[in-house]
């Protein structure tokens, strides 16, 4: 099984057991019977394509001159410790990629041409060769892809049989399936999504012009793997990239060999500058490199000498030490070199950032001249400050013209006005003040009889209950001494 469709199988969900037999049929004829049917594989193959695309798993393709489209792709293999390249913004389509995709129990999946033709259509894949010719070609609505081989009038005849048996039968055999052209397709959805990353991240850098310039080594070489980790951007994916970014979003101008992030106002073109602090970057990290080889190479010779004195060769010693005294004055002068070089690149630094100044300070002087043209100069500004105070003294003679045509009052008529509201309120408050302790007074007397008349009637009360009491204890002594009157004295 290949990476690509173990990729496949192992992260897209629509890649189920069960939903295998429908992606590898001939669902064509769904189209017209079961038009959801149709757009759920249709998606589901063209997001599995995109989606192990971006994570590397798919060949690399090869720039013109390299192999041919519908041959068989040579197998790079990548030694322990580097990183596997791979297309992740282009989709190389052939029969290869049909065997690539090719299952022992179903097959290869004899719809790919029809998922191809409707990313085409979406324009969510676009041909490479198109896309390289055709500036703004992401934003066309439709365009009409016509291959003058394929009009020949055997093709346009069977065309018209294959058409007319799909109308009567309702499908085309598998046999009947066109065959999977051979060609180079761009994926949208990748390529903008790479540059978004690549132009967020160079961002982050310095905005000196001298951080912006990159020769297109040093470009592939800190944004190889911008999209994924573990695998880099194959040679095809930076041709593409370096297009969009140049041509589409204007994010950098390139002219194949010098690559600047373009800053606001910036020039879209890249100039002689550019190319030189381009070329002496390049000569600094190639100086560098073979700097740290050297060193690398003296550790070496002298590593060898010591092993050679301890085994008493002494020629051996003596070869190694000859050889590591070349090699320390070829890095002296590496070193001598790049120092030399590294003090030109701080001064072309220092002078690009003095640009920046003078051209931000020119920048400064120009508004200040068009606004001091707009003011007229200071006689005008002058002028304006005499008419305003003109203007607003004669406000204020009109306001003292308005106040004196007013109507006088008498304040001693006011004052006395407000002295006898003052006097009748104080009349009133005193009214009801009197009028209120009367009120208070006689709630107090009608209470004083109230208690009086109670005080009578309980001692009426007390009365009645004395002489009840009176009347009540004669008449038991009387009703005692008639009761002992009949009775015998009792016996001594």
């Amino acid at each position: 099984m290949s990476d690509l469709l173990n990729y496949i199988l192992q992260h897209e969900d629509a890649f189920r057991k069960n939903r295998l037999p429908s992606l590898y049929s001939d669902f064509t004829i769904q189209k017209r019977t079961n038009p959801d049917g149709y757009a759920v594989n249709v998606a589901a193959w063209e997001h599995a394509l995109t989606s192990a695309a971006r994570a590397g798993c798919i060949s690399p393709s090869y720039a013109p001159g390299g192999t041919p489209l519908g041959s068989a792709p040579p197998i790079t293999k990548s030694k322990p410790g580097e990183q596997r390249t791979g297309d992740h913004l282009v989709l190389r389509v052939d029969n290869y990629l049909l065997g690539d995709l090719e299952l022992p129990e179903f097959g290869r999946p004899v719809a790919l041409t029809a998922v191809i033709d409707e990313a085409i259509r979406k324009r969510t894949m676009i041909p490479l060769q198109l896309y390289r010719t055709t500036a703004g070609s992401l934003r066309k609505k439709s365009w009409t892809i016509i291959d003058t081989a394929a009009l020949g009038p055997w093709n346009i005849m069977s065309w018209g049989m294959k058409q007319l048996r799909g109308f009567v039968v309702g499908s085309d055999t598998p046999d009947s399936l066109p065959e999977l052209p051979a060609q180079e397709l761009v994926l949208v959805e990748n390529l903008k999504e790479t540059a978004n990353l690549v132009i967020t991240q160079s961002a982050k850098h310095s905005p000196a012009l001298t951080d912006r310039v990159y020769s297109k080594e040093s470009f592939v070489a800190e944004y190889a793997s911008i999209l994924n980790q573990s695998t880099q951007l194959s040679p095809t994916d930076f041709d593409v990239l370096l297009l969009y970014l140049s041509r589409d979003t204007g994010a950098i101008a390139y002219d194949g060999q010098t690559i600047r992030f373009r800053s606001q106002n910036d020039s879209p073109t890249i100039t002689q500058q550019d190319t030189t602090v381009s070329s002496l970057k390049t000569l600094i990290s190639t100086i560098s490199k073979q700097a740290e080889g050297l060193g690398n190479k003296i550790a070496e010779l002298t590593a060898t000498a010591k092993a050679a004195l301890n085994n008493k060769n002494r020629i051996s010693a003596l070869a190694a030490l000859r050889s590591k005294k070349l090699a320390e004055h070829n890095l002296k002068q590496k070193l001598d070199t790049l120092a030399q070089l590294e003090e030109v690149y701080i001064s072309i630094e220092r002078a690009a950032g003095q640009v920046e100044v003078v051209q931000a300070m020119e920048a400064g002087v120009n508004a200040l001249r068009t606004l001091h043209a707009k003011i007229g100069g200071p006689e005008r500004v002058e002028n304006v400050v005499d008419d305003l105070r003109e203007e607003m003294s004669k406000t204020d003679e009109i306001g003292n013209i308005i106040n004196e045509t007013a109507l006088t009052v008498d304040e001693d008529e006011i004052d006395e006005e407000l002295e006898a509201m003052e006097d009748a309120e104080r009349q009133a408050k005193e009214d009801r003040e009197v009028e209120d302790t009367l009120k208070r007074l006689a709630d107090l007397d009608k209470a004083a009889k109230e208690a009086g008349r109670k005080t009578e009637a309980e001692e009426a009360v007390e009365s009645d209950l004395a002489e009840s009491i009176g009347k009540l204890s004669h008449m038991s002594i009387e009703e005692s001494s008639e009761a002992t009157k009949g009775r015998p004295l009792p016996a001594k």
